[in-house]
């Protein structure tokens, strides 16, 4: 069984933009979304569910945010200063918002002081915030007959973007592993929609289990996002059992456990680099 999708792939200048606060509001426990506005989001764009920016926060023991220069000749280091960024889907989008363009970001709270979580939970209105991107997009395949995404808590407003893509022409199962169950209030599940969620120290398994169970066509079209780790057996059934081709499956580890600043463009599975 295999099928190939075509992606168009859209590329975007790469501006860097400096924003302020205008909102931050507490969606569920461990999750707070972020209200950025400024006359710099105007021609901001980002089309594809996955799309990813990149946010600078200030270091912690200076409070400086140092931020690289980006010009026609590529990306140069800052005169001073460690760059402490990370990538975050950009949740939504208004241009016309109500005092101007508004982006929203949704940060998860982990309990620790890492510098996105400790500058996201205490976050108030006049802040500022740098962010640069999407460099690119890559859109949506055509022809989907059957939407397929898996997601931990960091990968849900990529969730939420994929649901709202596929509307109500496209049915869309959704295996989702968190750890807050006040969670499940972030999704719609309205139908054609199958939302399941999964708790419990032992809810990678339980979604793997899940997955092993679901019915993949050749116009089945998947979406997996979050710990590395738990995504590589995840992606190996797919591609190996399953025989899916690459263009069916998007992996994306959006963070590893012990490793701080995760290259989510490096291949997910290095025995398994395709």
């Amino acid at each position: 069984m295999s099928v190939v999708f075509a992606r168009e792939r859209v590329r975007h200048p790469l501006h860097r933009r400096t924003l302020q606060v205008s909102a931050s509001s507490r969606i569920f426990p461990s999750l707070t979304r972020i209200t950025l506005r400024g006359e710099e989001l105007a021609g901001f764009t980002a089309p594809g569910p996955a799309d990813h920016i990149k946010v600078f926060f200030p270091d912690p023991v200076t409070g400086v945010t140092a931020v690289p220069q980006f010009t026609s000749e590529g990306i140069h280091p800052p005169a001073s200063g460690t760059v402490i960024a990370r990538d975050y889907t950009p949740l939504e989008f208004r241009a016309d918002g109500p005092h101007g363009p508004e982006l929203d970001i949704d940060f998860v709270l982990h309990g620790d002081d890492g510098p996105a979580s400790a500058w996201a939970a205490r976050a108030t209105p006049g802040d500022s915030l740098t962010i640069a991107g999407p460099r690119g997009s890559h859109l949506p395949p055509p022809n989907i007959e059957h939407l397929i995404v898996v997601a931990d808590e960091t990968a849900l407003p990529a969730a939420k973007r994929w649901l709202s893509f596929a509307g109500d022409n496209i049915p869309v199962t959704a295996l989702l592993s968190v750890s807050d169950p006040e969670a499940t209030s972030y999704l719609d599940s309205d139908a054609p929609h199958s939302l399941r969620w999964f708790f419990g120290d032992d809810r990678s398994t339980q979604v793997e289990i899940a997955l092993r169970e679901l019915t993949v066509t050749d116009r089945t079209f998947v979406f997996l996002a979050g710990e590395a780790t738990a995504l590589i057996p995840l992606r190996r059934h797919l591609r190996r059992d399953l025989g899916l081709s690459a263009s069916q499956v998007d992996a994306s580890g959006y963070w590893k456990r012990g490793e701080a600043n995760l290259d989510h463009h490096a291949p997910l599975d290095p025995s398994d680099p395709d």
